[in-house]
């Protein structure tokens, strides 16, 4: 049965700090929805009403530009193991970047990765658990390290084209202000 919670309580916070995956969803008013699985140790629990995860460069910037939009976003975990568990957050998303004043003291939090592109900050409105009875058993074997290779040798002047190139705007034509600040007429 499922159960909300106003904030992750310190079971909730052992169960996140167990998972290697985590999915995030994000959508527009208008346009397609956005689930992407996450990994590479990037998620972290700031206190129990927010958390944060280091977004790698991808082939796109969905979630970027839907949280400038609206702001709405759910991140989930899901336990493959014994335990048959999902645990969701609901909340507002914000984008920190490396030009925001509160980068330096969010990324202290965070290990360096090559392609890190920006920070997703949630502040938790609610959380919910779930059974996941449902969910096949799966052995963790370990962290692909192809996503850092890429970036690696892509470089740093690589990269940035090719947020250029790829990430400026989403599948839908939203823009993702990764390079240019946001307009402040919006």
């Amino acid at each position: 049965m499922a159960k909300f919670y106003p904030e992750l309580t310190e079971e909730l916070q052992d169960f996140i700090q167990q998972q290697h995956l985590f999915f995030t969803a994000t959508a527009p008013h208008q346009g397609r929805i956005n689930l992407s699985p996450k990994g590479i140790d990037t998620f972290r629990i700031l206190d129990a009403h927010t958390v944060a995860y280091l977004d790698v460069t991808g082939s796109g910037n969905e979630t970027s530009a839907h949280l400038i939009e609206n702001g709405r976003m759910t991140i989930m975990f899901c336990s493959f193991t014994e335990k048959p568990w999902i645990l969701r957050l609901y909340g507002t998303g914000q984008v920190v970047r490396p030009r925001d004043a509160h980068w330096p003291r969010l990324m202290e939090h965070f290990p360096t990765v090559p392609g890190t592109r920006q920070i997703i900050q949630l502040t938790i409105e609610s959380v919910q658990t779930s059974c996941g009875m449902g969910v096949p058993l799966y052995e963790y074997q370990g962290e692909r390290q192809s996503l850092i290779h890429w970036a690696e040798k892509k470089g740093t002047e690589g990269l940035h084209q090719y947020w250029t190139e790829k990430n400026q705007r989403t599948i839908d034509g939203l823009p993702t202000y990764l390079l240019d600040p946001e307009p402040t007429d919006k």
